[in-house]
């Protein structure tokens, strides 16, 4: 966070007071002992309390926090609940605790209740119900209480402050609404939300981190918003440790309390279980992941970025795959070809409607717009995918490589196919199940993990397989996941199915497959 207290002469609140002399730590090894906040957690609160409008009000009102697991996320939220609830300054006040789920919202609960035991006075000063998960400060005629998303909705609330703990678990929007939309008559009301990243970009807390993100990077203008995000680039190497400090607060300065070895033990474990990199890469980095089980390990796949050398393949034998979306949608080609040497060279690129490029620009997904400019994307005439541009597509292609079969999703295909057909191309149906898709989906991987993929470094062919899920029948035969696949899948499935027909016709690997007759 670029924001200094000196910057923005903002004045020192009460807050910092009130946590450092009346609450302490509640868990080992910090047990008992008082909390002193770190230095980034006194410019958070510095600024969030202690930024006023001209009359004498808090300027931000809602307040966006992504951090890593670990980084005494659970006690700061506890620490400012008790402030808003005994020392705000609000009669009546109403505090209220939510996340995904009972147990989730209980855990910052548990957290405060435990803090006004370890302190007489505050105790002294009100009532715990654990079972209810409230605490009721008679003085002020003010109560803290725990909701969750499980609850039924909540109506007829007066919030004075919100505190929301891991608003990535949210399953919709309701709680969110019901509740920042109740404090409406409040002089000051705050929304303090803290939370890891999630994996689903249209969630609750997804549309929040698009939203902050742009507050930070200055895109929009909100006054009342202030968002604090500790993330490690997208590129940046996950198994670094210098990586890990990047977005770690608490494993720097003069006394960090995060344990190193406890991330080091789990980055141990991702790096051997692929399916676990996207927990790591969530929790520890506080990177937004594709999908919650990564299928393909990035590292690997990033390892086979070497170059496409298309003059040396011009003559080769081909298999294509086309996943043949709706008109509206993304269309992919995957061209293979499997050298005498196992490598398997993918010629791939996708189709989209150059209106929905257009819609999807302004929407700010650049990244379309960039990979038209690149050639990985072809924005195809009009609103709606023209297939007779596809086919001319194909034409083109078989002027330099000689194309064994064609595979197509026969989805709405049918006349496609049979016009690639009647042009003389060896074309048949593809179905995307199970049986069709598990042995050429775990041969993929097994080409990724032995470094036998050769793809160019194309994005998006990189951004399709960075999506990918996969669901599993009762055999353990695998598929990809369309539906639970946040972003699109096109590409890689299509690069599937054009492996699915090469290794039907595998090679003999005779090295002069590939290479000319040497004479001596």
């Amino acid at each position: 966070m670029e924001r200094s207290a000196e910057s923005r002469q903002v004045v020192k609140p009460l807050i910092i007071d009130f946590i450092e002399t009346w609450l302490k730590h509640t868990k080992s090894p910090w047990a008992n002992i008082p909390f002193k906040l770190m230095p980034w957690q006194r410019d958070w609160l510095v600024d969030i309390f202690g930024t006023l409008k001209e009359d004498g009000t808090r300027q931000y009102r809602t307040v966006y926090i992504e951090i890593p697991r670990k980084n005494g996320k659970s006690e700061l939220a506890a620490a400012i609940a008790l402030y808003m609830l005994f020392a705000d300054g609000e009669f009546g006040a109403e505090v209220y605790g939510a996340a995904g789920n009972i147990k989730q919202a209980s855990n910052v609960f548990d957290v405060a209740a435990a803090m006004i035991n370890l302190q007489p006075y505050l105790k002294n000063k009100c009532r715990i119900y654990r079972r209810e998960k409230e605490i009721f400060f008679d003085e002020k005629n003010s109560i803290y209480r725990v909701l969750s998303a499980d609850a039924p909705r909540q109506h007829g609330l007066n919030a004075s402050a919100i505190i929301f703990d891991e608003l990535h678990t949210q399953p919709n929007r309701h709680l969110w609404d019901a509740l920042v939309t109740s404090g409406g008559t409040r002089r000051q009301p705050l929304v303090f939300a803290i939370t890891t990243a999630g994996h689903d970009k249209e969630s609750i807390c997804g549309k929040m981190h698009e939203y902050a993100l742009k507050v930070k990077n200055g895109i929009v203008e909100d006054p009342s918003f202030y968002p604090i995000i500790y993330s490690a680039p997208d590129d940046a190497d996950w198994t670094d440790e210098k990586t890990w400090r990047i977005c770690n607060p608490a494993l720097n300065g003069e006394k960090p309390f995060r344990n190193i070895d406890e991330i080091r033990t789990a980055c141990e474990q991702a790096k051997t279980q692929p399916e676990y990199e996207n927990t790591f890469r969530q929790l520890y980095l506080n990177q937004w992941t594709a999908q919650e089980i990564r299928f393909i390990p990035m590292r690997k796949w990033d390892a086979c970025d070497r170059p496409l050398d298309k003059e040396a393949l011009k003559g080769k034998t081909f298999y294509v795959g086309i996943d043949l979306a709706t008109k509206y949608d993304l269309t992919a080609l995957a061209m293979v070809h499997k050298d005498s040497e196992g490598f398997y060279h993918v010629i791939s690129e996708a189709w989209l409607p150059q209106e929905r490029i257009e819609i999807e620009f302004r929407r700010g997904r650049v990244h379309y717009k960039t990979w038209q400019e690149q050639g990985f994307l072809i924005g195809t005439p009009g609103d709606v995918t023209d297939y007779e541009f596809i086919r001319a597509r194909i034409n083109e292609y078989s002027k330099d490589y000689s194309i064994a079969e064609i595979a197509v999703d026969p989805w709405n295909a049918s006349e496609f196919i049979q016009k690639l057909q009647w042009e003389g191309y060896e074309a048949l149906e593809f179905r995307q199940g199970w049986g069709s898709m598990n042995e050429p989906l775990k041969a993929l991987l097994e080409i990724v993990l032995t470094g036998k993929l050769i793809h160019g470094g194309n994005p998006l062919l990189r951004w399709c397989a960075d999506s990918l899920t996969v669901t599993m029948d009762a055999r353990e035969n695998v598929a990809p996941d369309k539906k639970s696949s946040k972003e699109k899948i096109d590409a890689i499935v299509a690069t599937i199915m054009a492996i699915a027909r090469c290794n039907v016709h595998e090679p003999t690997g005779s090295v002069y497959d590939d290479h000319d007759l040497i004479l001596i």
